[in-house]
C-alpha cells in the first residue's frame, strides 16, 4: 500500500467517524403515519397537531438522550397501501427509531409487518382491529382493542342506562365489526336484551332507511358504531325519525367535527372513549391547555392517543438510554402504569393497553364526564 492510499484510507476513516459522531449527536427521528387527506382528513390533522405539541415540550425541556426530537410525518390516506408505503419510506429513507401510528385500522394493518419485519418498533394510536398487534413483538397498542371498548359499551349501557331494548348500528369495516364483536359478547355474558341489528355501510350518505328500521325495534338504547361523520347524520336521523331511545356510541364520535356536523341533535349522547377531559391530572389538563393555545381549538380522543404514543416513545428511550431499537423494544414493553393523557397505563404480555374506558356525554355542546369502567374483568385484553 503506496504513502497516498494509506493517507486516503485514513481520511475516509476519519470522515467515516465524523459522519457516526454526528449521526449519533443528530436529532432523534421520529416517524408518524397519519391521514392528512381525504375523509379522515380532520382526524389526522388532530394527530398532527397533538404529536406536534408534544414534540416542542420535549424538545424544549432538552430532549432526551442529550438530543433533540425530529419528526418525520407522512400522509397515509387512511389505505392499506399508503400504509405500507409510509412504513417503507420511514424505516429506510428516513431511517426513524420508532414510529407513532396515528391512522385508522386498514392503514395500520398494513403498516404494522413491516415495522416487524424490520424491528423497528411501532407504537399504535387508536386503531382497534386485533390483528395490528399480533404483527409481532415490535408492535404496541396504546388505545382499546376494539372488542375491549365494545364490551365497555355494553358494560354502560347496563350500569349508567339500565337499558332494556337495545339495537345496534354497526359500520361495515374492521372497526365497525371489531366494536360490535365486544358489544355483542359481553351483552350476551351479563344478559343484556339485544333486539336486532341494522349494518350500513362506510361512506353512507343516507341513514333514514336504516334508522327507520331500528325504529320498528322499539328500543329505550341504540349502540352506533361510526365515524364522526356518520355518526353525525345518524344521531341526526334519529332525532329527525322520533326515535326517544338514549344514543351510545364509541371513539369515532370524539371529534370536534362531530359535534358541528351533529348540531343539537349531539346533545345527550354519549360514548365510550379513551379521553376524559375533567379528568384533574395535570399532564391532562396541561395537554388540553398547551393544544388550545396553539391551534385555537379543542383536542380530541385521536390527538390525545398519539400524543401519548410518542411520550411512550421518548419514555422508553430514555429508560433503554440508547436508540438500540431492541433495547429501546424492551424498554416500551416495560411500560407499567405510565401517567398518560387517555388514563395511567401498562401494556400486557401480548403489548396491548389496560387503563379505565371512560364514558363521555355531550352537554352544552361539548364533551363532559359521564361515567368511567373500571372493571378488570372489561378491560384486561384477552
Amino acid at each position: 500500500m503506496g504513502r497516498r492510499t494509506l493517507l486516503a484510507l485514513l481520511l475516509i476513516l476519519a470522515l467515516t467517524g465524523v459522519h457516526d459522531v454526528l449521526a449519533q449527536r443528530g436529532p432523534i427521528p421520529i416517524g408518524l403515519s397519519a391521514p392528512l387527506t381525504g375523509p379522515a382528513a380532520p382526524d389526522g390533522l388532530s394527530v398532527r397537531q397533538a404529536v406536534e405539541v408534544g414534540v416542542k415540550q420535549i424538545n424544549a425541556a432538552g430532549g432526551v438522550l442529550d438530543r433533540q426530537i425530529q419528526l418525520v410525518v407522512y400522509d397515509d390516506q387512511a389505505a392499506p397501501p399508503q400504509g405500507v408505503a409510509v412504513a417503507q419510506r420511514l424505516i429506510e429513507r428516513d431511517r426513524v427509531v420508532a414510529a407513532v401510528g396515528g391512522s385508522y385500522s386498514g392503514a395500520t394493518r398494513g403498516a404494522a409487518p413491516i415495522f416487524q419485519q424490520n424491528r423497528v418498533p411501532f407504537v399504535v394510536a387508536y386503531a382497534v382491529h386485533p390483528d395490528i398487534t399480533k404483527a409481532g413483538p415490535y408492535v404496541f397498542r396504546v388505545g382499546f382493542l376494539g372488542p375491549v371498548e365494545g364490551a365497555g359499551a355494553a358494560e354502560a349501557a347496563r350500569l349508567y342506562f339500565n337499558a332494556q331494548r337495545v339495537a345496534m348500528m354497526t359500520m361495515d369495516n374492521d372497526f365497525g365489526r371489531a366494536l360490535a364483536q365486544g358489544f355483542r359478547e359481553r351483552g350476551a355474558k351479563i344478559g343484556l336484551n339485544i333486539v336486532g341489528e341494522v349494518i350500513y355501510p362506510l361512506g353512507e350518505k343516507d341513514m333514514a332507511p336504516h334508522v327507520t328500521r331500528v325504529r320498528g325495534m322499539n328500543p329505550d338504547l341504540v349502540f352506533v358504531s361510526g365515524y364522526f361523520n356518520e355518526a353525525a347524520l345518524i344521531v341526526r336521523a334519529i332525532r329527525q325519525l322520533g326515535v326517544r331511545a338514549q344514543i351510545l356510541g364509541e371513539e369515532g364520535f370524539d371529534s370536534p367535527k362531530f359535534l358541528e356536523l351533529a348540531g343539537p341533535a349531539a346533545e345527550g349522547v354519549a360514548i365510550v372513549t379513551n379521553l376524559n377531559r375533567d379528568d384533574p391530572r395535570a399532564v391532562v389538563q396541561a395537554f388540553l391547555r398547551d393544544y388550545r393555545a396553539a391551534y385555537k381549538m379543542e383536542a380530541d380522543m385521536v390527538g390525545a392517543s398519539a400524543y401519548d404514543a410518542l411520550r411512550i416513545i421518548v419514555d422508553g428511550l430514555r429508560r433503554a438510554g440508547t436508540t438500540d431499537p431492541a433495547k429501546l423494544r424492551d424498554a416500551i414493553a416495560a411500560t407499567r402504569n405510565f401517567n398518560g393523557v387517555t388514563g395511567v397505563l401498562s401494556f400486557t404480555a401480548s403489548r396491548e393497553t389496560i387503563k379505565p374506558i371512560q364514558v363521555q356525554m355531550v352537554k352544552g355542546g361539548q364533551f363532559r364526564y359521564f361515567g368511567v369502567i373500571t372493571d378488570p374483568e372489561i378491560i384486561t385484553p384477552p
